[in-house]
């Protein structure tokens, strides 16, 4: 059964007369004709009684009027939404984001996602870095902007640089230590801190803290930020945190040295996957905007690849009490 023969049917039960219907269809009669034949003979008997000026419905093309009607009428809309789809009119992409950014350092990309294409619905998930990186392998979501420090990256993973971040010490200004421009590992020991469960440092900084044999004792443990910057402010301990998380009016963000902490954001989709027209607009979206005053890192190296290279990946380290 052809879409055309669907139409012609459709055609002639409108008109009941197969010259207007042919004309209808933009096709000559006798083709039309056949086309009728044919399905006549692939449904088994006939659909239409011509009856000089008198043509008419069959008993079976009154049955199968409806069922053909409905799939003609689901074609065209397939068409319709693989039309919107392919021209961004219309799209849903989703996208997870690591839930240790806060929402105003991802604004920007929001907001020139729904400027330049408005028919891309993003879905938005937030989660910590090692669940959005399976969800994303899984297939659950499109593209996710996350990192893992200290980790070789996932062959399975194209990633886009995006922008670099300083971690900080994350205190109360009365702290004795929120006079000093920076602050060492070794200056914490003996410190109450506040455990970040989602910071995607947790079992890498360890090292750090315990080659120097420093030791703190976690007195909150919190998944939210706000929390933990609630219970900073109040004096409780000290957090571990990004740069521009530290958003509190009663916390002092100072840099942590020797060593010192970074990380790098990426913008990670999965390697050979057939991707979205919406995931191309991210991409380029993600160019477009500032990250913290700067064009993505990617862009500054001159690689612009169409989706990315790959984060660092793989499994999750278990929760410890140096840093987080």
């Amino acid at each position: 059964m052809e879409m055309h023969q669907i139409r012609y049917f459709l055609a002639v039960a409108d008109q009941l007369n197969f010259t207007k219907a042919a004309e209808k269809c933009n096709v000559s009669q006798p083709s039309l004709t056949r086309a009728i034949k044919l399905l006549e003979e692939e449904l088994g008997g006939l659909l239409f009684h011509r009856e000089r000026a008198n043509t008419h419905l069959s008993e079976l093309g009154t049955m199968v009027q409806p069922h053909l009607q409905q799939i003609y009428d689901e074609s065209h809309q397939a068409k319709r939404l693989a039309k919107d789809f392919a021209g961004l009119k219309k799209t849903i992409l989703k996208l997870g984001i690591m839930c240790t950014i806060a929402p105003d350092q991802i604004i920007d990309l929001i907001g020139s996602i729904q400027r330049h294409h408005p028919g891309v619905e993003l879905q938005l998930s937030d989660a910590n870095a090692w669940d959005l990186q399976e969800r994303l392998i899984e297939g659950a979501l499109e593209v996710a902007i996350y990192c893992i420090p200290g980790q070789e990256p996932d062959p399975r993973l194209h990633v886009m640089p995006l922008f670099r971040e300083q971690i900080v010490i994350a205190i109360n200004p009365g702290h004795r230590l929120a006079k000093q421009q920076t602050i060492r590992v070794k200056d914490l020991d003996g410190e109450c801190y506040i455990h970040r469960m989602n910071c995607e440092f947790a079992g890498y900084a360890d090292k750090a803290f315990q080659q120097q044999q420093v030791t703190c004792k976690p007195v909150y443990w919190s998944d939210r930020d706000d929390w933990t910057l609630a219970m900073i402010a109040s004096g409780l301990g000290w957090g571990f945190m990004p740069k521009h998380s530290v958003n509190h009016p009663g916390v002092a963000g100072i840099p942590i040295t020797e060593p010192e902490f970074w990380r790098e954001v990426h913008l990670a989709t999965v390697r050979g996957r057939p991707h979205s027209p919406a995931v191309g607009a991210l991409v380029r979206e993600a160019m477009r905007v500032q990250w913290f005053g700067e064009p993505a890192i990617v862009s500054r190296r001159r690689e612009l690849p169409v989706v990315a290279k790959a984060p660092p990946a793989a499994g999750r380290k278990p929760q410890r009490v140096a840093a987080g």
